[in-house]
């Protein structure tokens, strides 16, 4: 007797993540949201009783990429402010303009708007860090992609919280509202070192240890960063977080550009995962994160696009590529993050950093089904030697024709289901509007 499913995938090519290479002519099976089975496409055929079979030919399936640090709202702020460092970029265009016209509804837009391009783009979850994370979560929660929250803390005041008390007053109260959402996760989202006081990271410690939740926050991206540290505190950030006891498996730091052989020692020693923002930190300019170095102290790293108004894409593929390439060209070696490890950060361990490797992460039975199909079959991706390879070498985001997000369909066929781009198209036209008037 077969047994029921409610669809099975036929796809050229599976790529699992979780063990080595490429299944060829392989099923995957999906029933209520979950990975049922992975196994031969024929045996799949006579065991199951699908409602519905979907042939995917000349596609690579893969599970949903994991943007591990992004500050989705800020699309909105795509191109506003290009070519310039770091704290120039921040003093003197992003955090005025955030004064005047960050609330509920901006980031609610601007968080539609990256989830579409997200979705489009084969990324099914993303590691936020944003002012009014309750606007984030409804955002997502629309476009029906899966999303971890931060309880972003600040210690100045802004439109949405007073001071950090508030801030953290606020984000855990989210927390209590949407712990039963099956797409949203949370993680404790201090901006950084030189924003928080030394109490508030006391704090946000003790309550990811109560809550065992992530502490996700920007480190050593920059050289002036960490200057400004030794003169306040005496000694550089990461130090600084590792006497106040923050560093650990929970921890996610962000960037991780400007570290020494010490300190990724000291990474490596407490477990803690880094993102790896290549795009962003070549264009802010703030340097290149040692990668190979850091892989090799079996840190555990993920993939993150950073705010559309520093990359400016919510590319995942590009960031795969990029990665690669410069783990290479730093290191003078040309095994310093294969294709395969690529792709792996960008999906499985990335998934880890924030807990949810049990959940998403790779192609296995009994995990969530955020999966996406990857078209292969054009003449600008022949001959396929390798799948893995050239979904990190030779394909784009432009590539992607299908994605299931907990098996529900959120692209088909290229098209995004569930959300309007034309009226997405009219939302950033009107904050555009808003964001370069004068006076």
């Amino acid at each position: 007797m077969q047994a029921s499913a409610d669809f099975l995938l036929l796809p050229q090519w599976v790529v699992p993540v979780e063990t080595a290479g490429a299944f060829t002519d392989h099923a995957v099976v999906v029933q209520d949201g979950r990975i049922l089975d992975v196994l031969p496409a024929d045996a799949a055929q006579v065991r199951y009783d699908a409602r519905q079979t979907i042939a995917l030919p000349g596609r690579a399936l893969i599970p949903g990429f994991v943007n591990l640090h992004g500050h989705a709202a800020m699309s909105l702020m795509r191109g506003f402010a290009d070519d310039l460092p770091l704290m120039a970029w921040l003093n003197g265009h992003i955090w005025p303009a955030e004064k005047k016209h960050v609330s509920e509804a901006f980031v609610r837009d601007g968080t539609l708007l990256a989830a579409a391009e997200m979705l489009a783009g084969g990324v099914t979850c993303c590691n936020d860090m944003y002012f009014f994370p309750q606007a984030a979560g409804e955002a997502f929660l629309q476009a029906g992609m899966r999303a971890t929250l931060g309880m972003f803390v600040l210690e100045r005041p802004s439109a949405y919280a007073a001071d950090a008390d508030d801030y953290l007053a606020k984000g855990l109260a989210l927390r209590d509202e949407l712990k039963e959402e099956p797409l949203v996760s949370f993680a404790f989202a201090p901006h950084a070192p030189y924003t928080i006081a030394d109490a508030t990271f006391d704090r946000i410690n003790t309550l990811a240890a109560q809550l065992g939740l992530p502490i996700h926050t920007h480190i050593h991206e920059t050289a002036d960063e960490i200057r400004d540290s030794v003169n306040q505190y005496g000694v550089r950030p990461l130090e600084r977080l590792a006497r106040l006891g923050l560093l650990g498996p929970n921890f996610i730091g962000v960037h991780a550009v400007h570290v020494s052989d010490a300190e990724i020692d000291l990474l490596a020693q407490h477990g803690c995962h880094v993102a790896h923002c290549p795009t962003s930190n070549l264009k802010l300019a703030s340097g290149i994160a040692p990668l190979a170095r850091l892989a090799a102290a079996g840190i555990n790293l993920g993939l993150g696009t950073d705010s559309a108004a520093s990359n400016n894409r919510l590319d995942l593929f590009a960031e795969m590529r990029l990665a690669a390439l410069l783990a290479k060209g730093t290191s003078d070696n040309a095994a310093a993050l294969p294709a395969a490890a690529a792709l792996k950060m960008a999906t499985l361990d990335a998934a880890r950093a924030l807990n949810l490797d049990d959940r998403i992460g790779s192609i296995a039975p009994g995990k969530r089904a955020d999966l996406v199909a990857v078209d292969l079959h054009a003449v600008s991706s022949q001959p396929v030697f390798d799948p893995v390879s050239h979904l990190v070498y030779v394909a784009g985001r432009e590539h992607v024709t299908h994605v299931w997000v907990d098996g529900k369909l959120k692209l088909n066929d290229r098209r995004l289901v569930d959300l309007d781009t034309e009226d997405l198209a009219a939302r950033a036209g009107y904050w555009r509007s808003k964001l370069t008037a004068r006076g």
